[in-house]
């Protein structure tokens, strides 16, 4: 990541000083306002320093290009949606500690008093209570967003980290100002999506991997289904999971409803014999067994099926399930992180309401993020993940379960 500071007289200059030197991929990390002190400052105007960051790779290919009307909108809808879903929020505390006072009176004198102390008690209730589940910050604002960041499980670390700056500068920014600040540091920490890329070589082969139960077979059927009918792609089918009849059976039915070849897999020595059998194919999908990450033996096997493909490009796809408890879908990830390199798909999102777990996962493993699914239908249910969405999911504001 390259983060740069750029001092101007306004806000709007240092934008645009950010934008030709990093590019329109910039994201805004924090501006601030310094103002001069001691006798020079009757002499000179404040200025601004605004940081921006942007991910290596996106510098490194980044080029000129148009400026996207239409897409910018739609981010600020999507901010300002997620401002007035807070700002609902901060009114119903502030109208909940009017109702509790018991001051009835008419007499516009008592009604402005009693509106004083309301939004004294309002104000309390976010910078003394040691009730709250947040560190205490200062700032209404910034402890409404660290609690709805908390209550999507994000870890509160890194609540912190993203928060932090918040908190220190400029306590008095406008709302909705905090809220895209920290939208965009949301969304630079999701960084690059990186989705199944096809190859100039032939074939690519493309490994299934995950515990027990996360849909590792629904999912590859579906990105089965959508490089055959959508991009017209030659593709073949392998199994390993010979531990259960119904997982081949679900194989042969998506392979002959696509007219692909299938076939079931016992040993290295076959995965290596199939794949010579299809090698003029373009991409050729491994469904494996799900099996404990405890079980040593079979992460032996796993790992003996890749290695033994190893002089073809290979690609390897996690699996996991959003709605497993945090902790051992961190200890399932450092698991397979031992075995090779992966990137991530997480699947039933339909049935969750937090999607914290993936803004962890991403970071505590340094992994890209590929695809989300949600719900059973081939090849509907699946689409690649969308920084965008998860930072508004994140920060309360509604979504349709997918993530894309």
């Amino acid at each position: 990541m390259i983060i740069k500071k750029f001092k101007a007289s306004t806000e709007e200059a240092a934008m645009l000083m950010a934008k030709e030197e990093l590019g329109p991929d910039a994201v805004v990390m924090n501006i601030k306002k310094i103002k001069r002190k001691g006798i020079m400052k009757l002499f000179k105007k404040n200025t601004v320093e605004l940081t921006a960051a942007i991910d290596d790779n996106v510098a490194e290919k980044a080029e000129p290009e148009k400026y996207d009307e239409e897409a910018q909108n739609a981010i600020e809808e999507k901010i300002n949606s997620i401002a007035k879903l807070l700002e609902q929020q901060l009114n119903a505390v502030k109208d909940k500690d009017e109702e509790d006072n018991t001051d009835t009176s008419d007499d516009l004198y008592e009604t402005e008093k009693k509106d004083d102390r309301a939004d004294t008690a309002f104000r309390d209730k976010f910078n003394d209570t040691k009730d709250n589940q947040s560190k205490g910050y200062k700032n209404k604002v910034v402890e409404l967003i660290y609690n709805q960041l908390n209550e999507s499980e994000v870890k509160k670390e890194i609540i912190e980290d993203i928060i932090g700056e918040l908190d220190t500068e400029n306590s008095r920014l406008p709302l909705d100002n905090m809220l895209a600040n920290v939208y965009q540091k949301l969304v630079l920490k999701l960084g690059e999506v990186k989705p199944l890329k096809v190859s100039d070589e032939k074939p690519k082969i493309v490994f299934f991997v995950g515990n027990t139960g996360v849909g590792k077979t629904t999912t590859m059927a579906k990105l089965a289904s959508k490089f055959k009918l959508e991009n017209k792609l030659n593709i073949a089918m392998l199994s390993i999971d010979t531990y259960r009849i119904a997982a081949i059976d679900q194989i042969k039915t998506y392979a002959d409803i696509l007219n692909t070849p299938m076939e079931v897999v016992y040993n290295p020595e076959d995965i290596k014999k199939y794949v010579e059998k299809y090698k003029d194919c373009d991409l050729i999908f491994v469904d494996t067994a799900g099996h404990s990450h405890r079980n040593e033996e079979q992460k032996k096997n796993l790992k003996e099926m890749v290695d033994s493909v190893s002089e073809y490009e290979t690609e390897v796809f996690l699996v996991v399930s959003a709605v497993v408890k945090y902790n051992d879908l961190l200890d399932i990830a450092k698991t397979y992180d031992k075995l090779f390199d992966y990137k991530i798909i997480f699947t039933k999102l339909d049935e969750t309401s937090t999607v914290g777990a993936i803004l962890n996962l991403k970071i505590d493993m340094d992994k890209s993020l590929a695809y989300t699914t949600w719900g059973q239908n081939v090849p509907d249910d699946i689409g690649e993940v969308n920084p965008q969405i998860i930072a508004k999911s994140l920060l309360g504001g509604a979504s349709d379960g997918s993530g894309v």
